[in-house]
């Protein structure tokens, strides 16, 4: 029992790889906060991180790894804050559209900079580019689901669930990303129009729904 507890508490307690990835990324985070992309280097993360600059390439082998690293742990983070809830199918559709809308831009006002990044670089860095399309690809899917069951067609016709689907999720991505870029962030306005759209498409506020 002993040799059980002593086993747990060694998987439970991070290991110090996992502290220092923790803080180079943290780092990072901060220094793209304050300075952009551009002008961080591999220094200042290191520094900021508390190590050298050859224990930082142990974990990564180059600014854009720790990048692409930095914006897979933030969209990993926001496809499971954003897309468990409207996956379950007892969820009503228009409370799901208001959970995904309100997390993710919860995200954006968090990890705005993060965010702003991997839609700036996603064509640049391919790596970055393949996350953010399989994480609105991921929100698509689960919107898919939720169109179904407020009664849009499920087919693969222009007009139908999955088709709406993916488009209302690159639109939302897409106006989420232009409200927090402008030089005062209007995210409260940009979830509301959002929001607008996805119920006008669902055709109800409450719930109950018009079906087909």
């Amino acid at each position: 029992m002993a040799t059980e507890r002593t086993a747990r508490r060694r998987r439970d307690t991070p290991r110090k790889g996992d502290l220092r990835e923790q803080a180079i990324l943290r780092t990072t985070e901060e220094l793209l906060e304050r300075d952009g992309v551009e002008p961080m280097t591999v220094e200042a993360i290191a520094k900021g991180a508390g190590i050298s600059r050859g224990s930082l390439y142990f974990y990564f082998g180059s600014k854009q790894d720790v990048l692409t690293a930095l914006v897979a742990r933030t969209l990993d983070t926001l496809t499971q804050d954003a897309t468990v809830f409207p996956d379950d199918e007892t969820t009503p559709p228009h409370q799901a559209i208001e959970h995904a809308i309100d997390r993710t831009a919860d995200m954006w006002r968090r990890h705005g900079r993060v965010m702003r990044t991997a839609v700036d670089y996603a064509a640049v860095i391919p790596e970055i580019g393949d996350l953010w399309t399989a994480t609105v690809a991921t929100f698509a899917k689960v919107m898919t689901g939720v169109l179904v069951r407020a009664g849009v067609p499920e087919g693969d016709g222009p007009a139908d669930a999955a088709a709406l689907a993916h488009t209302l999720c690159w639109m939302t991505e897409r106006a989420l990303y232009q409200a927090a870029s402008q030089p005062v962030p209007d995210l409260a306005r940009a979830i509301t129009t959002c929001t607008e759209i996805w119920f006008r498409v669902i055709g109800h506020r409450d719930g109950t729904g018009s079906g087909g």
